[in-house]
């Protein structure tokens, strides 16, 4: 279809170009309003507005049904039943009251930053129903766990298939299994009012003040009269050796009393004043009563085999903190549902507080409830009217309601998570039925809930769930607290109840509670979020959400940044911050990818690096081409392992490029100080982009900026990442004071891998008044306090004569550049030309020696690379179209004499110098040496670029160093 007949009839003609990347408002506030994501153009936009009111849209819940429904019946699990008036028992009402306290104020808090967010174990089993049976007292608890794991199964199972067949069913039971919890707990608040005037009768048997267990005896007495006489009971046959009045007898069964108490003696007999403080005991001792008589003999007595009650666990308060917490989770219930709310801003924060609120109050009514399980019997049990059977029913139901609000929410969360690629291998929970439900999901966390069915230990279970509920918790605090204090723009919560200091309040008393509940799981749990952040760090997420660790991190690089601006880095904390400059072919593919390669052989991933390169045009006709190059070296960064920052310069001029990248390259104090970069294989070419005048530019832009300058030649033969060197040299050539980067350098190489085996030596040069022996002691006392491990050696380079192999390199030099000015030829020609004139002169003179007495000068580099039979092959290809333009030139003589004397000497230095090296250094697996500056006279660059390929001929590898102006290594700690 003609794109342009889908504006036909509209009146924003004006804009019409603009809508293929941007919908009319009137379209977009439709899709806004509905929640749906947006689409990138506007045929795009219109298309899936189609396809939208085609599909059947899902049902969608209010604030009590979606929201306080499914949150209360999470938190109103079986350890209210079970557990509470346990820990009441323990730890007394008023350190049960801080429990309790601590635990709802963290949910709270919580609630209030999940708020802001959506704004912006052991079912008791009846004993006749018991498949396991035991045959002694020692297989009864085996066979109890038992018991618990097949109907755990069943039950889970069960629930399992409900949430398959949908979620309507769920809400559905939901309504009748929270309705069979209240009415428990009503249940329960209406037996304490009856233990006011009628206690349940629940008599409880003491020797002096120990409880002792009716399970081997049934009369709470050591004897009774029988027909008037006296006869000893089943009691005193297991404290005694025989039934006889006059048998031997344990000695503190002897001295104390028997007596029979009432375990619940009602609300109206002061037994809350007694219980406000905690009785904490370790496990194995003999639960006692608080004020009752008792008498202690003086002998120790073995307790072991008496019917006393033993504790099962040792118990102290962060324990039970522990025990409890879980109790009062299950807050994210109606979050975890957001997709199929009607208004997800309103219903999660109304629903969540409230449901919060009525358990919290629930909570702290049943602290007046305490008591243990006693002769096999919950004491809430027999507290509630009418019937001990209402507990068993509503626990049962309680459990049942928070397994099936879990199985519904938990899943839907799991398959979120896998649909959005947060954690690559969870990928395949995010499939599901056509209808979106998370049946893969479902299946995973059903196996994870059978795990804590097999376990069968409420207390062994709740610990580890507290820790990753706060840990859950602190981070939703922790989010929250984090958004406002970064100020970021797209964070405005619409509840306007929250604060900051709530949040950070919330993400304190959770990390708080973790280390009180268990130390150790703590660190665990800890030390797994961690591995899981890291992990999804490495493979990377395939969505981006934002999130507070990137605000974060911008903050604190905007504050180190400016603490970096405040001046230059003291000379102990130099390293190379280096600007890494690259070239790329027609296809913006990066020409010597080694170069990377040596960048993080050199960083090894220290420091700033930043990558660029420049494209020549206009911007807007080359922005793709730049994306795509940009694409292209952060790929090859990942492949080389450089971690840094990739910059891509598009400008009319290549020269202009490079300069603005060396001078604006980096943001305040963290700007690259270094500068890496090819030499140029082919600068005789000069439609080569880089060529030797943009070269050569870039070195005085350096020198300007006070940077150092680092060039590789032959960089395509340094070493990948993966090669190792298991032998060989760095050879440093310090001829000029550099501020030490010649030191620097080598030293921050052998610290990666591939140089790590190689070893150091520094070369320096000795002239005629200089004492070569004393210059190798003053250097190695200099690098011992440098603290560097090298081979030294001093190279004497005495003046002499200037060869005739010299005479000719600066004439065949000199004669190519005068030319190239005078002849008029097209570029392929004069490129041609000026060759064969190098290649001629040093076929006819390289055999030659010729002495002349004129005076050597003072040392520079350069280096030729052209051999005889490259000349012949050249000669014979441009024989036919060459030879009348060639003929003048090949019959030209050496004009010695009036050569330019300084070109002559620094010729010198660069042939003399480069003999030298090469003597010694061939074979070195790198070279480093100093660069010279170019010459002020800018008429001479030409000849600066023959002196470097002269002073480097014949070396495989070679790193050219120019400091930048400041010391970079010191000696002092």
């Amino acid at each position: 279809m003609d794109r342009r007949n889908i504006y036909e009839g509209k009146n924003m003609a004006l804009f019409e170009e603009e809508m293929d990347s941007n919908p009319m408002v009137s379209s977009l506030l439709n899709k806004i309003a509905n929640y749906t994501n947006l689409t990138q153009g506007v045929v795009e936009h219109e298309a899936d507005e189609d396809s939208k009111r085609k599909e059947i849209k899902a049902p969608r819940m209010g604030t009590f049904i979606g929201v306080y429904l499914p949150c209360l019946q999470n938190i109103l699990g079986v350890i209210l039943f079970l557990r509470l008036t346990w820990i009441v028992g323990t730890s007394g009402v008023l350190e049960s009251f801080i429990i309790v306290f601590m635990c709802c104020a963290c949910t709270m808090l919580t609630a209030i930053s999940m708020s802001a967010i959506a704004t912006n174990g052991v079912t008791y089993i009846s004993p006749n129903a018991a498949i396991f049976k035991a045959e002694d007292a020692d297989g009864e608890t085996e066979a109890m766990l038992n018991n618990m794991r097949v109907y755990g199964t069943c039950i889970i199972a069960l629930m399992a298939i409900v949430v398959f067949v949908g979620v309507k069913y769920v809400n559905k039971l939901a309504l009748v299994f929270l309705s069979c919890v209240i009415l428990s707990i009503f249940a329960i608040y209406a037996g304490v009012i009856k233990t006011a005037f009628d206690p349940p009768d629940f008599p409880i048997c003491l020797l002096g003040n120990r409880t002792l267990s009716r399970h081997n005896f049934d009369i709470c007495a050591k004897f009774i009269e029988v027909n008037n006489e006296t006869v000893t009971t089943k009691l005193w046959s297991l404290f005694c050796d025989s039934p006889s009045l006059n048998a031997t007898c344990d000695e503190y069964f002897n001295l104390n009393n028997v007596t029979e108490i009432q375990g619940i003696p009602g609300i109206a007999s002061g037994v809350l004043i007694d219980n406000l403080w905690s009785a904490y005991t370790d496990k194995g001792s003999i639960v006692e009563k608080k004020g009752h008589p008792s008498v202690t003999g003086t002998e120790e007595t073995k307790v072991g085999g008496l019917p006393y009650v033993f504790t099962d666990i040792m118990t102290y308060f962060t324990m039970l903190v522990g025990i409890y917490f879980p109790s009062v989770t299950g807050i994210m219930a109606g979050s975890n549902r957001s997709g199929d709310l009607r208004d997800a801003q309103k219903s999660i924060p109304t629903g969540t507080i409230l449901a919060i609120s009525t358990t919290s109050f629930i909570c702290i009514l049943c602290l007046g409830v305490f008591g243990e399980a006693v002769n096999g019997n919950l004491v809430i049990g027999m507290l509630a009217w009418p019937s001990p059977w209402v507990i068993v029913i509503g626990s049962f139901f309680s459990t049942c309601g928070a397994g099936l609000q879990s199985l519904t929410g938990a899943p839907r969360l799991l398959q979120a998570i896998a649909r959005d690629g947060i954690i690559p291998f969870l990928q395949v929970f995010g499939h599901g039925k056509a209808n979106g439900e998370p049946t893969w999901a479902l299946l995973l966390t059903a196996c994870i809930c059978e795990i804590g069915i097999l376990i069968a230990s409420l207390d062994s279970v709740a610990p580890i769930l507290s820790m990753f509920f706060l840990m859950c918790y602190m981070f939703v605090n922790l989010a929250c607290a984090v958004q406002t204090l970064l100020c970021t723009p797209n964070w405005r919560p619409r509840f306007k109840y929250y604060h900051w200091a709530l949040s950070f309040l919330g993400m304190s008393l959770c990390f708080a509670l973790m280390f009180i509940c268990s130390w150790y799981y703590a660190l665990i749990a800890m030390l797994i979020a961690g591995c899981i952040y890291k992990y999804i760090e490495y493979r990377g997420a395939e969505k981006e959400w934002g999130d507070g660790i990137r605000g974060l991190s911008l903050n604190a690089a905007r504050y180190a940044l400016l603490r970096v601006e405040h001046g230059p880095p003291h000379t102990k904390n130099w390293r190379p911050q280096v600007l890494v400059l690259l070239n790329l072919d027609s296809e913006q593919v990066v020409k010597h990818p080694r170069l990377l390669s040596f960048t993080c052989q050199l960083k090894a991933g220290k420091g700033l690096t930043i990558v660029g390169s420049v494209l020549q045009g206009i911007y807007l006709d080359k922005y793709i081409e730049a994306q795509k190059a940009e694409e292209n070296i952060k790929s090859l960064m990942g492949v080389e392992k450089t971690k840094g920052f990739c910059q891509i310069v598009v400008s009319p001029s290549f020269r202009d490029g490079m300069s603005h990248l060396i001078q604006s390259a980096g943001l305040g104090g963290m700007t690259h100080n270094t500068v890496l970069m090819a030499w140029p294989q082919s600068w005789k070419q000069t439609d080569n982009p880089f060529s030797w005048k943009n070269f050569v530019d870039t070195v005085r832009e350096t020198t300007a900026a006070q940077q150092a300058l680092l060039v590789a030649k032959n960089i395509d033969l340094f070493p990948t990442n993966q090669e190792r060197f298991s032998e060989g040299n760095v050879d440093v050539w310090w001829i000029v004071h550099d501020g030490g980067m010649l030191m620097l350098l080598p030293f921050l190489l052998r610290q990666h891998k591939v140089w790590r085996k190689c070893k150091m030596r520094i070369f320096t040069v000795a002239q005629m008044d200089d004492n070569s022996i004393q210059m190798k002691k003053d250097l190695q006392i200099f690098l011992y306090h440098l603290r560097l491990n090298a081979e030294v050696e001093v190279v004497e380079m005495f003046e002499n004569d200037i060869s005739a192999f010299t005479y000719e390199k600066t004439l065949m030099m000199e004669q190519r550049s005068q030319m190239l000015k005078q002849m008029q030829l097209s570029k392929n020609e004069r490129e041609r030309e000026a060759q064969l004139i190098h290649d001629r002169n040093t076929a006819s003179h390289s055999a030659a020696i010729v002495k002349c007495d004129i005076a050597a000068a003072t040392p520079e580099k350069v280096q030729m690379t052209w051999t005889k039979e490259k000349f012949i092959a050249e000669k014979h290809k441009n024989r036919e179209t060459n030879v009348t333009n060639f003929k003048d030139i090949f019959n030209m003589k050496p004009e010695w004499g009036n050569l330019n004397q300084s070109n002559v000497r620094r010729m010198h230095t660069a042939v003399k110098l480069n003999g030298v090296i090469l003597n010694k250094s061939q074979h070195a697996q790198l070279v480093l040496l100093n660069m010279p500056g170019p010459p002020k006279n800018k008429k001479g660059d030409e000849n600066y670029m023959e002196f470097l390929e002269v002073l480097t001929e014949g070396l495989n590898r070679v790193l050219l160093v120019r400091g930048g102006g400041r010391e970079v290594i010191t000696i002092y700690s």
